[in-house]
């Protein structure tokens, strides 16, 4: 086990391509598995309208909460291998993928890397992202507000809550 101290960092999850939630599922179950990660909250699942991109299938989106070890990159590391391991193919920006993993926070860390920002830059714009984060860290303040308070300020149309249970992504496939 690592000396490190554990921080708290939130992902983000996503995926409108073959079985969005079973792909979700199993990369939480692989960073759960890394001896350095273990899962503390996870978000119901959303169904949401396409953004950027609006040709394409609706998303299933969720957020986490990861206590972790690992610096920024090496946790983005885990979440890269992880969408490897499910087959992602990055052909398009904003288009259709099996699976979409990001950082959103970390800790109070700033971070501006090559293909690495954190907080993630537009992550207060996108009701997406909100509405799941706002579900398991809604007091947590970005900006000067909670992120209920930048969801409130959304436009949430066609967000739909799908399962309230915040377990769904132990089930195995």
């Amino acid at each position: 086990m690592s000396d490190r101290k554990k921080e708290r960092a939130y992902l983000g999850l996503g995926g409108n391509l073959g079985d969005p939630a079973s792909s979700m599922g199993a990369a939480l179950r692989m960073l759960d598995a890394d001896p350095l990660t273990e899962m503390a909250a996870v978000s119901s699942l959303y169904r949401t309208p396409p953004w950027g991109k609006t040709d394409q299938p609706d998303f299933l989106n969720a957020t986490a909460e990861v206590l972790t070890s690992h610096s920024p990159r090496e946790l983005l590391d885990l979440c890269l291998e992880a969408e490897q391991k499910l087959k992602r193919v990055r052909q398009e920006r904003w288009g259709p993928r099996l699976i979409d993993i990001d950082i959103l926070i970390f800790g109070e860390m700033t971070v501006h890397e090559d293909g690495l920002e954190i907080p993630h830059p537009r992550m207060l714009e996108r009701a997406f992202v909100l509405a799941p984060l706002a579900e398991i860290a809604p007091d947590f303040v970005a900006g000067g507000r909670t992120l209920t308070e930048h969801l409130a300020k959304l436009d949430t149309a066609g967000i739909e809550r799908l399962q309230s249970g915040r377990d769904w992504w132990k089930k195995p496939d």
